[in-house]
Order: structure tokens, then sequence, then C-alpha cells
């Protein structure tokens, strides 16, 4: 589909074959080799001084597959279920039933509510939640495993069995789902030779073992059989749409009966045509093949298909990805669709007792810098998502069910239910705090020469981000040329994603102040001319690099982040480059503070007027340095601790930290979203500290504003209803 098309029959877009990068990559030095963890303190900690204001063991050896099968059903099974395929139809404790169902990430939703969005998933008629299990938020790091907070699947799944409610599990690996990476970790782009992902490569499939044999055993207690809430657990994801490696479908299968037992239905999920089907599906009985498509295709045709890939009697008719609307990304119109068109092919599905998951039933948000991204016809046709994953579904992005979708999707399946939906709770309170004033606090640049160089990475040619260990943010290259008097061609071939350039000569007029010079993007990569300048000692280059997320869909998966080719100056390959890493913390990541950083952090609580004099008078005629930005808002009453949004109107494009917590990147100079989420369980009683990384141009008043409401129309960009 095009990048800015409505629902196809496969989510994820445009099928691909599975080719990956096996470009050589440079050697470290042996500075590189030592490089230590300071950085990451350095910049974690740097989020709270600006603001004025356990992890699981490594992995153990996994046993050989022939010895799993002696690990699974020791679990006390006393008055369990039984949730089955026969006669074309799913039955549960031996009556027929009706999957309807719909998709809520625990992961795009605080904990504190989980509860609350459940529970509007239960009012709007559901009785199955579907997840994905993002491998990359589990662990973020060979061997540390989170399992806590917002990655806690276990108290996320219990509580969906409290609220009566089945689990369709996606164990992945992969699970495309608009996530970084489609849910694989970024270190595994680190590891040399390189993997290939999705494929029956031994190298990547001794991984997958060892995460499943982290995963599953930890599922297997909560599997319906055994007395918990689920009841089917999805191979792969829409493989069919990628490759035909049978082999590598096969090897999961195996290990996750060796984790979960013979008895719980896998399933796969493909596109709904012949092609995707045969490629995505292993025929039999073994494993269940469901189906998705377009939100407007006839269903009926496509389940009869889906007949011939499962086994006879085995094939109740299910469209495990029944799309309530669709994704957007930066620089397109926000995706809207119909909401009597799709409950009408809802109510097509239903009323023959067939099953549907809402695609989504709520979208949420990608906190963090785990939004991900989809390509085109090259690599360089790239198209990051945005920080909101609202998704036109029926449950917004803030929980909010009063809306037309939510009644006409709840009319239809009340008809299907046999029993009364609940009541429908009202939407949570939104408050606006009004404006909130900031102050420069820092400038990226003046921060660098408080680095240990034993933290910088150096090279003689760049190296990506996954190399140096950086895997989300920013990475900034620094080298250096020989000044004249003459203007210089940069070019660099290949850059992920975002470029900011900047030159500096110790000697000039300005003491040695990086100017900005330009932005090389990878979707209209082109040289820029550097400055005239004589200058009497060598040119300082400086290139901030922006990771904006990474491909989660399609033949262009292995997405590496930073400057992956040469850097050319006049035609000349330019060496000796350092690599500085500015590692914020992301979404499953919490600061660690020592108790000398606090003490530090404490007399950081006010900016001096002659200390933000200083730094204004630093950066003035200076456009586009990046720089760090800090204010706060009070809340006096409890009572009023309420939903709110950030709105970066009049700002460029950056990041935003609200009381240490990562909310997301903005953009609105690009749009469409202009404001961003910001949860009420990330807010307290009191004082507030809001703390902003702006790359390019502030707001000329140093004012954001919290508002109650969502904004998509930021940009040139503007409300797309598609009539599917």
């Amino acid at each position: 589909m095009s990048s800015s098309g409505g629902p196809t029959g496969s989510h994820c877009h445009t099928c691909s074959s599975a080719a990956e990068s096996t470009a050589a990559k440079p050697k470290l030095s042996a500075r590189t080799k030592k490089r230590s963890t300071k950085m990451t303190v350095f910049f974690t900690v740097l989020v709270l001084l600006l603001a004025f204001g356990g992890l699981a063991p490594v992995f153990a050896p996994l046993p050989s597959l022939s010895s799993h099968k002696s690990h699974h059903h020791h679990y006390k099974k006393m008055n369990v279920g039984k949730f089955e395929i026969g006669e074309d139809m799913f039955w549960k404790d031996g009556h027929p039933f009706q999957i309807i169902g719909g998709d809520l990430h625990y992961f795009r939703v605080l904990p504190e509510y989980w509860e609350d969005r459940l529970l509007r998933a239960k009012a709007m008629g559901l009785n199955t939640i579907q997840t994905y299990v993002p491998w990359n938020l589990h662990e973020p790091k060979p061997g540390k495993l989170v399992f806590e907070g917002i990655a806690d699947l276990v108290s996320f799944l219990k509580l969906c069995q409290k609220l009566d409610l089945l689990v369709m599990l996606r164990a992945g690996p992969y699970i495309c789902a608009e996530w970084d990476l489609g849910g694989f970790p970024a270190w595994l782009l680190a590891i040399k030779p390189a993997l290939k992902l999705r494929s029956s490569d031994p190298a990547f499939l001794r991984l997958v073992e060892k995460w499943w044999g982290v995963l599953l055993p930890k599922i297997a207690p909560l599997l319906y059989d055994n007395g918990g809430p689920v009841v089917m657990v999805q191979i792969e994801n829409e493989f069919g749409s990628y490759g035909d490696d049978k082999a590598y479908l096969h090897h999961l299968v195996t290990l996750a009966r060796a984790h979960l037992g013979e008895d719980i239905i896998l399933y796969t999920t493909d596109g709904g045509s012949k092609e995707t089907l045969e490629k995505g599906t292993i025929r039999g009985d073994a494993v269940f093949s469901a189906v998705d498509f377009s939100t407007g295709e006839e269903p009926w045709p496509i389940f009869k298909l889906q007949k011939e890939f499962n086994a006879p009697g085995k094939s109740p008719p299910i469209c495990s990805e029944f799309y309530t609307g669709w994704l957007t990304h930066w620089g397109e119109k926000i995706a809207k669709t119909d909401a009597d068109h799709t409950a009408t092919f809802v109510r097509k599905i239903l009323s023959q007792n067939g099953s549907a998951v809402l695609y989504m039933a709520h979208g949420g948000t990608n906190f963090g810098f785990y939004n991900g991204a989809n390509t085109g016809a090259d690599e360089s046709d790239y198209k990051p998502d945005l920080t909101s994953y609202d998704y036109d579904a029926p449950i917004k992005e803030a929980g909010d069910v009063e809306n037309e979708k939510f009644n006409a999707l709840r009319r239809v399946v009340q008809t299907y239910s046999a029993a009364s939906l609940p009541s429908i709770p009202h939407d949570k309170e939104k408050a606006g705090y009004g404006p909130i004033h900031l102050q420069k606090t820092a400038l990226l640049f003046d921060l660098l020469d408080t680095l240990d160089p034993a933290d910088v990475v150096e090279s003689e040619n760049p190296i990506s981000m996954e190399s140096v260990g950086q895997m989300f943010g920013f990475l900034l290259y620094v080298s250096e040329y020989a000044g004249k008097d003459y203007g210089s061609g940069l070019h660099i071939p290949k850059v992920h994603d975002r470029a900011q350039v900047f030159v500096s000569c110790p000697s000039g007029d300005n003491g040695g102040r990086p100017t900005y010079v330009g932005t090389i993007e990878r979707w209209s990569n082109q040289a820029l001319s550097l400055p005239n300048a004589r200058c009497a000692s060598n040119i300082t280059l400086y290139i901030l690099v922006e990771n904006m997320g990474r491909v989660n869909y399609g033949k262009y998966l292995f997405d590496e982040k930073g400057i992956l080719s040469s850097v050319y100056l006049d035609g000349k390959t330019l060496h000796r480059w350092k690599m500085i890493s500015i590692p914020f913390h992301n979404l499953n990541e919490e600061p660690k503070i020592s108790p000398i950083i606090h003490a530090a952090y404490s007399g950081f609580t006010k900016v001096s007027a002659s200390a933000s004099k200083k730094l204004e008078h630093k950066s003035e005629n200076i456009s586009k340095e990046p720089a760090f930005y800090s204010g706060r808002f009070s809340i006096d009453e409890v009572n009023q601790v309420n939903d709110t949004y950030i709105s970066f109107s009049g700002w460029g494009k950056g990041i935003a930290f609200v009381n240490e917590f990562n909310i997301g990147r903005y953009w609105p100079s690009f749009g469409p979203q202009c404001n961003l989420y910001v949860p009420a369980p990330i807010l307290r009683h009191g004082e507030n500290i809001v703390v902003i990384f702006e790359l390019e141009s502030p707001n000329s008043e140093l004012i954001v504003h919290s508002v109650d409401q969502p904004d998509f129309m930021c940009g040139s960009s503007k409300s797309n209803v598609h009539q599917l």
C-alpha cells in the first residue's frame, strides 16, 4: 500500500522478500572495546540536572528441545477448562464460542491504566484481548531482562483473567506492530557476522531459543488449560508477506510446543490471499491459520480460502486483525475511517458466526523512542510513525469512548452477544494547566567538554549506533578537516535517519561556537555546501544523527542507524572519527541517581538570571543549535491531577520529558501531531517538571502549553477520512 493509504489486507503494508544487509563494518579501535558506561549515567542524569528542579539475571543455558518436553504440564489443574477447535468452530468448555476480540497492547498503556482500558473494551462487548510481546522491551540489552512496570506482562495477563477476558498472545519473535524493528532488540543488528532476521539462520535461532526459553515458561501457567486466560499463542506475524522459510516456522512451532505443551492452539496470521497463505502457514492441524484483510473486503470468500490452509473441520472463520482505523506517519494527514462503514463489515462477520479481533480496540501511545517506521519503494523512502498510536480506534489514545465509532461497534456486538453488555464508563476528565514558561538550561555542545575522553568511541570511519552500543536517540559524530578559504561539498550517501551538520573554527570570531550548516535527511539526501571559512586551525565537523525509529516491516527490516557509509568532503573520504553517545533513558529504563548527583540536581533547581542570560548570549545569532529547556507547573489539589496534553506549537523538533518520563517525540512543523499525551499517573500533586531537548528552533516566547485535548492539525497536514 502507499504510505498514506487506508487499511489493506495485510496490516504491516508492503509484501517483500527477506533481503538482508551484508555490508562489512569497520573495525573498532581499542578505545571502542574498553568504552565505559559513564556516558549513559551522565546523560541519564542530565535530564534531571536540566530540570532545575532489578533486572533478572542473565539467561541460563537453554536445554535442548528434546529436554523441554519434561518441563510442561507441571501445573496443578483444578477446575480448569478447555479451549479447542472442532467442526469449524471454537469451543470453550464444551460450548461453541465466538471470539469478539480486540488488540490492546500493554506496552502502549501505563500499568495504572491497564484495568481502565480493559473495562472499556469489555463495555464495547469484547470477550478476548489480543496483544503482542515485544522482545526489545523485555531484553533491551543482551541478557538483561525486564518484566516490571510497563513490561509486567504476567500482571497484565492476570488482570485480563480477573476481568473475565480471554487472551490471544502474539509471542513473536517478530511482531511488526509499528514498533521499533518489529519488536526485535536493536542489539541484534550489532552482532557480526550479521544475523538474518526472520529466518532459519542458526545464529538467529539460538538467540530466539534463549528468549523464548525465558518468555514461554512465564506463559505456560497462564494457558487456559492450566487455569489461565491464554487460549491461543501466535507464531511469528504475517510471515507470508515477507518470506517462505518453512524451516524457520517449523522450528518456532517445535520450540513453542516444547515449552507450552501439545494442547495449546498455536496460530499464524496472514493476509487473505492465496500467495501469502501459501508462504506463511503450516499445513495440517498442528497450527491454526487465521487471516486478516482490508476493512471493506467481503469476508466470507476469504474465510472460504482460509479453509484450504487448515485441516478439515479445523477452520473457524476469524479475522485476527479487523482494522478499526489506520496508522499515520509524520508529514501525512491524520488517518481516519468511517464509523458506520467499519461497523457494517464487523456485522457481516459476526452475523454468520464468524469471529473478529479489532485492530486496534485501543491504540495507546508510542512512549519513549519505540515508534516504528515503514519504507516505500526503497529504504530511502522512509516514513517514521507518530508518537501517538491513537489509530482512530474506538477507544481513543486517552481512553475516551464517547465517540461515534465506539457506539457503532458496541451496537453491533450487542446484537450478537449472549449477555447484556456492561455500562459504558465516562470519559476521564482532562485538564489544561495553562502556559509553562521554560528557560534554556544548557546547550548540547557545551556539555561535550565535561565528558571523559575514555567515554568516546574512535574509529577510522563512522560506525553505526548499534556498533557503538547506542540503541536509541542520538549519536554525535565528530571529525576535523583543514581550514581553507573556499567552500567544501559534504556528501553522506547513507545516513539513518536525520543528520544536523555544524562546523566550528576554534580561532574564529565567535570563539569556536558550532555554526549550523544544514540537515541531511534519509528521505531527501542531498550534499551540503560547507561555508567559506579561512581558519588558522583545523575546522571541527559535528554531525548529530537522530534515530527516528527503526523500520518494522518489509525487506528493509535490517535497519541500522547512524552514518552507514563513508563521509566525503570535496569527493575525498573523511577519516578519523569520534562517536559520542547521547543516551536519554527510554520507556523501560529508569534513571539511577547517586547521592552526589542528587546533590548536584538540588543545586540546579533554579537557573540564575545571569546564567540564563549567558546561555542566551552564547546562542544568539546561532540558529538551530540543539539545547535543553526546562520549566515547571503546579497542580494544587490532589483531585486536580488529570490527564493532559503538552502543546508544542511554535517549536521545531525534539523530545520531551515530564517528571523524568519520556513522553516521546514532537515535530509540529512537520505535523500532523501537535500535542503529546501526558497520562495522569505521570503527574503529581505539587510541582511537575518539563524538560525539552529542542533540536532546531524553540518557540520565540519559550512557552509550551498544557491543554485538555489532542490536536492533529499541525504542519500542512489535515484530517483525511478514508471511505473504504
